[in-house]
């Protein structure tokens, strides 16, 4: 914050200041807060989000209103002439200490008869899945060649190193077209994660900008299986052969988020797996959706559900589907005894999805026995870890926050044309775009979804709590039922991580350590965080429309 404070130092005359607060007295409508972003966080969203009273204000290097004016005067291409199409993710393991390019490019990709300009890291959609071993490091020189600023979050690392967690001006400068920046990653915990970007994720992750990181425990001890196979669960918004257009200046279905219209599997609308009978297949489940929530499960076959986010449960177990809200992750296995075609399947109560198919051969040789598949097996070691914060378990809250909504929008329209849209929904999770006309004049300037701390009243970036290192604090969010929509969040937390210790006061029975939950509408959910990074981090709603609509803050630890 110190270097961040002192750049702006730089570039901030005395005479300026005054003009500054002059101009805020005179508007003085606009919100202190706002204004304050405005110049200390160099307009995270966009300078048009604060006003006129930017004008004379300084966005790093430069005046807000020139940002604004760039802004507007640069579009972002549909253009696909001259670009390669996207090829399929490859899989780079790496060692110790190894050194990575990535790039960010734009590429072509087809998605059902449509040829559409997406973006891909390394030409790819899903980008390389990075194989690496826990307590590795990694060094990553990534370039920055699509027509945006952007960076990389490493999302659900708990890195050592807080300036390449890549989050907009707290933890980096972005990455301006045609520059590159050097990234130190480590991975002290075993599980599957995935990197993108953290500027504009509403619509860099929709355009394809995302990977899986599968990293492997130090110790061998996952069950023994076949294969293992990465599904990044998907959807994508096609309109009329393209992408649904997006605004530069601000993010578009904030009410609800951009629900796509078409699923994606590892970036394919028609997903196969050919296994043969009786293989065993772990796989690792992500959802990178900018808004939905899946509920994934397998025809025919029970789910080994053996790991979350951060790595295993406490205890393995059989159910018949897994629920995914975004950026959340899941580990399960399966045994395919019987050849045939069976699909992966996303059911909601109303509708169900075909997301792609298993293709199971008859074995031609003698099958092995697959008893030991259905011994649910318990993880001391987890079990062990997670005892030493027990004490903590029936404490009272250290923090409370509250998710709501402020929104013109939702002002406006009650009562009026859209009678249909806005009856009450009962819903704990909103699996479908439920008010579309609604959703689609949303906007991150007439939509203001909030994080508030319960204690203080402070909301979003004001709220700015201090930890410790070795700090344990048990958080209470309460998602509020009386909001001008309510509707579940999945909350990400950067750099740490979390137990899930209840929900509606129903207490978690098979722990797992987190760094994402879905608290479902009106829900009350307690969570425990081990503070065990120092820097400055933010936790998030990650819908990524309502990210872009302020539902953050920021906390740091020392």
């Amino acid at each position: 914050m110190n270097k961040k404070m002192n750049k702006i130092n730089e570039y901030v005359s005395i005479m300026a200041i005054f003009s500054f607060f002059v101009v805020v007295l005179i508007v003085g409508f606009i919100d202190d807060v706002d204004a304050i972003k405005a110049k200390g966080s160099h307009g995270y969203l966009s300078p048009k989000s604060y006003g006129s009273a930017t004008n004379n204000l300084v966005c790093g290097d430069r005046l807000c209103s020139a940002v604004l004016q760039e802004e507007k005067a640069d579009s972002i291409s549909r253009e696909i002439k001259g670009l390669e199409f996207a090829k399929p993710s490859e899989t780079i393991e790496l060692s110790d200490e190894d050194f990575l390019q990535l790039e960010a490019k734009p590429i072509v990709k087809k998605i059902n008869d449509d040829l559409i300009r997406m973006y891909g890291f390394n030409g790819q959609i899903p980008g390389p899945l990075l194989k690496v071993k826990q307590g590795n490091n990694l060094t990553v020189y990534f370039t920055n060649n699509i027509e945006l600023e952007t960076t990389i979050h490493w999302h659900g690392l708990r890195l050592k190193d807080n300036n390449s967690d890549g989050f907009p001006y707290i933890n980096q400068e972005p990455i301006r077209p045609g520059e590159s920046f050097l990234y130190n990653i480590d991975f002290p915990d075993a599980g599957i994660f995935f990197y993108h970007p953290h500027l504009r994720g509403d619509l860099q992750m929709e355009l394809g900008l995302y990977g899986n990181i599968l990293v492997e425990p130090s110790l061998k001890n996952y069950n023994q299986v076949d294969l293992e196979i990465p599904l990044i669960l998907d959807d994508i918004k096609i309109e009329n052969g393209d992408v649904a257009e997006f605004s530069k200046d601000y993010a578009r279905y904030t009410l609800m988020g951009r629900f796509g219209n078409t699923m994606l599997v590892n970036g394919n609308t028609e997903y196969n797996l050919d296994v043969n009978e009786g293989n065993i297949v772990r796989f690792y489940l992500s959802n990178p959706a900018n808004s939905r929530t899946f509920n994934f499960s397998i025809e025919e076959h029970q789910l080994k559900l053996v790991g979350g986010d951060a790595g295993k449960y406490e205890r393995e177990s059989f159910v018949e589907s897994v629920i995914l809200g975004s950026s959340e992750r899941q580990i399960i296995e399966v045994l395919f005894e019987k050849p045939g075609i069976f699909t992966l399947l996303h059911k909601t109560p109303e509708k169900k999805y075909i997301l792609g198919t298993v293709n199971v051969s008859a074995k031609t040789y003698p099958g092995g026995d697959h008893s030991d598949f259905y011994k649910l097996k318990e993880n001391q070691d987890v079990i062990e870890e997670i005892s030493r914060f027990k004490k903590y378990f029936s404490a009272k809250p250290d923090l409370e926050i509250a998710l709501t909504l402020e929104s013109q929008i939702m002002m406006e329209r009650m009562g009026h044309d859209n009678g249909m849209e806005m009856k009450q929904q009962k819903h704990y999770i909103e699996w479908e775009d439920e008010m579309p006309i609604m959703n689609s004049k949303s906007t991150s300037e007439n939509t203001k979804w909030i994080l508030r701390d319960k204690t203080t009243g402070k909301e979003n970036f004001d709220i700015n709590y201090q930890f410790k290192v070795g700090d344990v604090k048990k958080i209470r969010i309460l998602n509020d039922p009386n909001s001008m929509h309510p509707m579940q969040h999945p909350i990400h937390m950067h750099g740490q991580r979390f137990l899930v210790l209840s929900v509606d006061g129903n207490t978690s029975e098979n722990l797992v350590w987190k760094d994402t939950v879905l608290v479902p509408a009106g829900s009350t959910v307690d969570i425990l965080v081990d503070f065990t990074n120092t820097g400055k981090w933010v936790m998030h709603c990650h819908i990524l429309e309502h990210e872009q609509a302020g539902m953050i803050t920021a906390f740091t630890v020392i």
